[in-house]
């Protein structure tokens, strides 16, 4: 397919020591050597580097680079692409790349050269996300996910699966085109209706590890939740291992709700610290309340904390219905204290001796189905 010549910034935005700016197109190679002052690039060899400098129109010198040139079909976009590395300054970056458009190409939309290489027939769409998801990753985890979406390990897994369909498809089309014959409710029993339950068994397995993977890839969204002063922003700090909250003896002290991610082996969740929920007819902290109930119900995974110190509430008991639909760690908080409550499947912590938060981080991937994490076949889909 022919395109229009296209450029953009590629490295991100801000102060490095190099800034790379890509450019892809059925002239991009001799569109750019017109401002490139050093060897003739239309001449090189494909996937070579070479040292040079940018010239302004007036034949002033811009920038001191080097180009790689890489040539047709072997790119990432299945078109010719050059690549120059300018200095990393935010102003010089900008420059280069004005001067770059004013030849005979146009500044590339976002997502435009992925775009390409899928339009190109170079990636497929499962690799597409995969780039992306690589760029995004917070966990290693996450990364092996994308990794294996780019090397195309999770589309092979598709076509396996389109195959069987196929040809499950076909026998049951023999079927209906040869209705006479005997051997065909043979078929219909013996052959193709266990091939089919078999294929409906590995696309559940296929959906169930996807929405894991899913998780991985995107984080767990996790509410931390109870009524004031049970512990709920010292629970917060104590698993970031920082002061992110501010935590007082005075009841309400979070009148919104924080936001933070924590990494617990290679799952990342992201923590939402919520304000006390409770009956008020302060205007301020009744809008902190409402803002914790949404946080809930957008929730996946729902940390209800509970003082162990004292009997459970009305308003403990009215939070434990509100969340007994969601999946959720009912969490004791302040055990360094004497016991007045007493609760079976709950965790017991303490935020200020540290006790019980391993029982805990082991506790959520269990309840998230991800404690053999380190185990796992991450050769599944992760976008489903």
């Amino acid at each position: 397919m022919n395109f229009e010549t296209i450029a953009a910034i590629s490295t991100a935005y801000g102060t490095a020591g190099i800034s790379v700016i890509r450019i892809s197109g059925e002239n991009a190679i001799s569109e750019f050597n017109k401002i490139f002052k050093g060897i003739n690039l239309n001449t090189v060899q494909s996937h070579t580097l070479h040292y040079g400098h940018v010239v302004n129109e007036d034949g002033s010198l811009l920038d001191e680079v080097m180009v790689g040139v890489m040539r047709k079909p072997k790119t990432f976009t299945s078109e010719d692409v050059v690549e120059v590395s300018t200095h990393g300054g935010i102003l010089i970056t900008q420059k280069v790349l004005e001067r770059i458009l004013s030849l005979d190409l146009r500044l590339a939309e976002p997502g435009e050269f992925s775009q390409r290489a899928y339009l190109n027939g170079r990636i497929d769409l499962i690799e597409a996300e995969s780039i992306m998801d690589l760029i995004h990753a917070k966990s290693e985890q996450a990364l092996k996910i994308a990794n294996l979406g780019i090397q195309k390990e999770t589309s092979k897994l598709i076509r396996n699966l389109r195959s069987k369909l196929l040809t499950i498809i076909a026998q049951i089309e023999v079927n209906i085109d040869y209705p006479e014959y005997d051997d065909a409710i043979v078929m219909s029993k013996e052959i193709i209706k266990p091939k089919t339950l078999d294929l409906i068994q590995d696309i559940d397995e296929l959906l169930k590890e996807s929405s894991k993977n899913q998780m991985i890839r995107e984080g767990v969204k996790t509410v931390i939740i109870g009524k004031p002063n049970v512990g709920k922003s010292s629970l917060l700090n104590a698993l970031l291992n920082e002061e992110k909250a501010i935590v007082t003896e005075i009841a309400g002290t979070t009148r919104d709700t924080i936001e933070a991610y924590i990494n617990i082996n290679g799952i990342t969740l992201n923590l939402i610290d919520t304000a006390g929920i409770r009956e008020t007819e302060d205007i301020v902290e009744k809008i902190g309340v409402n803002r914790s109930i949404r946080a809930l119900n957008d929730a996946v995974l729902v940390l209800l904390v509970l003082d162990q110190s004292k009997a459970l509430t009305k308003e403990d008991k009215e939070l434990l219905d509100l969340t007994k639909d969601k999946k959720r760690l009912i969490i004791a908080n302040k055990s360094d204290l004497p016991k007045a409550l007493w609760m079976e499947e709950v965790v017991s912590i303490s935020t200020i001796t540290k006790y019980g938060l391993k029982d805990l981080e082991k506790a959520i991937l269990k309840l998230l189905s991800l404690e053999d994490i380190e185990q796992r076949d991450f050769n599944y889909l992760s976008n489903v």
